[in-house]
């Protein structure tokens, strides 16, 4: 079998990845894990961070699976360096339209659970003798 042919495969496994982990994302059924979907600190935090995260950004993870998807369709019809150019080129939009989503994701966690600010000033010398230096005039 020919490299194309493995490269199409690849792109068609990882548009599958993608699709499958938007449906989840987007249905609220995706299972809280470490590997798939929006996995930072803020969407971990709880389980309700975790399922807004994947809810914002299941879209843009479906999008990009269907990208990563056609591409591999092209890859196999045109095949040689042109394939391997599209696939690096579909990777690299893929990449930035998650990234797209998993930024939309935490502004969304952010305006859903706001941050507690901590100490009179709103940083982290709540509870020390520098008190009152913190707060402003």
């Amino acid at each position: 079998m020919s490299r194309v042919f493995f490269l199409a495969l690849i792109l068609f496994v990882l548009a599958a990845v993608a699709v499958v982990t938007g449906v989840l994302g987007l249905t609220g059924t995706l299972p809280g894990n470490r590997y798939f979907g929006v996995h930072s600190d803020a969407a971990l935090k709880t389980e309700e961070a975790f399922e807004l995260a994947n809810k914002v950004a299941g879209p843009t993870s479906i999008v990009a699976g269907l990208l990563l998807a056609a591409s591999g369709a092209v890859a196999l019809v045109s095949g040689g360096v042109p394939a391997l150019v599209l696939a690096a080129v579909a990777v690299v939009i893929a990449l930035f339209t998650m990234g797209a989503g998993a930024a939309a994701a935490e502004k969304a966690i952010a305006n859903a659970f706001p941050e507690e600010k901590v100490g009179g000033c709103g940083s982290a010398c709540g509870g020390c003798s520098l008190r009152d230096t913190c707060e402003t005039a």
